[in-house]
């Protein structure tokens, strides 16, 4: 439920959530964005004739759906040295050196050295994740024909998609696949790929899908149903 005084989305659990309205001009539909990190809000962009009340009972009308964006949400994991994490299907240990001003792997990717001030320790091991994926990621893409790649790749944040593709040709990925295993992570990008050619889910799409993907597709798709939540429990 929302109560419209103070804007704030109460979950069934008694959580409040904030609730920002945003009007913009040259829109036509109300579009809603729930945000996990760095704090759990909820993001509105309106119509500019749309009244905010309008707006709040759209958001009401989305109840089951953001309780379930929400519940699948894990309390966040703060990251610290010694610490051992799962990145792009393999095991990494954390450490900290102050001494090196350049994050740095050992020469089997087993142990990731992060430089600087420990203060910054999260958001250098952030950033070192976001790198390696956006790296792994285009050399998955091209493993697919050439027909499929995209004219544009890109790396978002987001809680509601895992990937998206554009009309222009631009490609979205969320960089917390990196968490996930590399096949669950292929199985997202053969998606998008598909839809340079489909830009629907019909038969023919998913069809697609098999076809670049090979077998065990339904299990990675699966695994993204059952696990996905789990890819947001850092940062």
């Amino acid at each position: 439920m929302i109560r419209m005084s103070d804007y704030v989305f109460v979950l069934s659990s008694g959580e409040e959530i904030p609730v920002f309205v945003n009007s913009k001009r040259g829109i036509r539909n109300i579009t809603l964005r729930p945000k996990i990190a760095p704090k759990r809000e909820i993001h509105i962009s309106k119509p500019w004739l749309v009244s905010t009340s309008a707006a709040l009972r759209f958001v009401e009308s989305k109840q089951k759906w953001l309780e379930c964006v929400f519940q699948k949400c894990p309390t966040k994991v703060s990251l610290q040295p010694n610490d051992k994490i799962e990145i792009l299907g393999r095991s990494v240990l954390l450490q900290h050196n102050p001494n090196i001003r350049s994050n740095k792997c050992s020469d089997d990717g087993g142990v990731l050295f992060i430089g600087g001030d420990i203060k910054m320790f999260e958001r250098r091991v952030r950033d070192f994740i976001k790198a390696e994926f956006l790296r792994e990621l285009k050399i998955m893409i091209r493993t697919a024909p050439r027909e499929y790649w995209p004219k544009r790749v890109a790396i978002r944040d987001t809680t509601s998609r895992w990937g998206s593709c554009s009309s222009t040709g631009t490609m979205s990925f969320s960089w917390r696949l990196a968490f996930a295993p590399v096949d669950v992570m292929r199985y997202v990008v053969m998606h998008e790929l598909a839809h340079k050619k489909h830009m629907n889910h019909s038969p023919e799409f998913w069809a697609t899908v098999r076809e670049l993907y090979g077998f065990g597709v339904e299990r990675a798709k699966r695994w993204l149903t059952q696990n996905g939540g789990q890819l947001h429990r850092y940062f």
